[in-house]
């Protein structure tokens, strides 16, 4: 069956599963390969989370008119985009030249104990060294470029299902 036709519903059921594959993986390459999440990866975990919550949302909701359907959509492309700033401000510190960044900072725990969230969230969007290390590949594009892609696509998906017209089956 084509996803393509699929229903509103089942299109953004499609949606929260690569969320959940994308979370699930992320948590698999920390536990199996020992590969600790930097701040911003962190960061990026939590806005996937965000954007399938929202996608499993509007697949439970279901609405049936195109007003719902692109409230959904908004709130879906808002969590994507920024998802994708989050992960392109990471592409963008790890195609810098190293000597230019020190280190990410300390550990998210300690700055979130040690300042306040508006804060926490500077700093860690201003982090650099560990967050500009590339330990993990796949077709030449580390993880943070692979988020990225994911996000762009995601709020293409989440645009294309609440946008298409819905193809009358015939019985």
């Amino acid at each position: 069956m084509n996803p393509l036709q699929w229903n509103f519903r089942a299109q953004f059921l499609l949606g929260f599963a690569v969320c959940a594959a994308v979370l699930g993986y992320a948590i698999f390459v920390q536990l199996q390969q020992g590969l600790e999440p930097c701040p911003l990866c962190i960061f990026q975990r939590l806005a996937f989370a965000a954007l399938g919550l929202l996608f499993l949302i509007g697949a439970l909701h279901g609405p049936r008119g195109k007003t719902g359907r692109q409230g959904y959509m908004v709130l879906a492309v808002v969590a994507a985009a920024i998802g994708a700033g989050i992960a392109a401000r990471h592409v963008w510190i790890q195609v810098m030249p190293k000597d230019g960044m020190s280190s990410c900072g300390p550990p998210l725990g300690f700055l979130s104990e040690t300042m306040g969230p508006l804060e926490v969230f500077r700093t860690v969007l201003t982090g650099t060294g560990d967050c500009g290390t590339i330990d993990w590949q796949f077709l030449g594009l580390s993880m943070p470029m692979w988020s990225l892609l994911c996000f762009l696509v995601l709020a293409g998906w989440a645009i294309f299902a609440a946008c298409r017209t819905p193809v009358p089956r015939l019985r």
